[in-house]
């Protein structure tokens, strides 16, 4: 879990993740875009949830911390979906 950017990515913004689509019960990981505002704490970075909703353009995320289960709303360039469940 770096906290800093790699030389070859200092400044550069992905904008298929700025722009990426995701759906209620993605299974996502936090992971933390150096180059905006802080926004998050840095104790979530690499620590995984599931999205429960969406708000304008950002995601309702719920992520347990210790043992409480908690809902953060987060932009999406700061989630990296992991896998998807399917609805049967």
């Amino acid at each position: 879990m770096t906290l800093k950017k790699k030389t070859r990515d200092k400044g550069k913004l992905k904008l298929s993740r700025f722009f990426q689509k995701l759906e209620e019960g993605n299974i996502v990981a936090v992971n933390i875009e150096h180059s905006l505002k802080p926004g998050l704490p840095k104790r979530f970075q690499g620590r995984k949830g599931k999205i429960v909703g969406k708000r304008g353009k950002s995601y309702v995320v719920e992520i347990k911390d210790q043992k409480k289960e908690k809902q953060f709303i987060i932009k999406p360039i700061h989630l990296k979906k992991i896998k998807q469940i399917q609805n049967k």
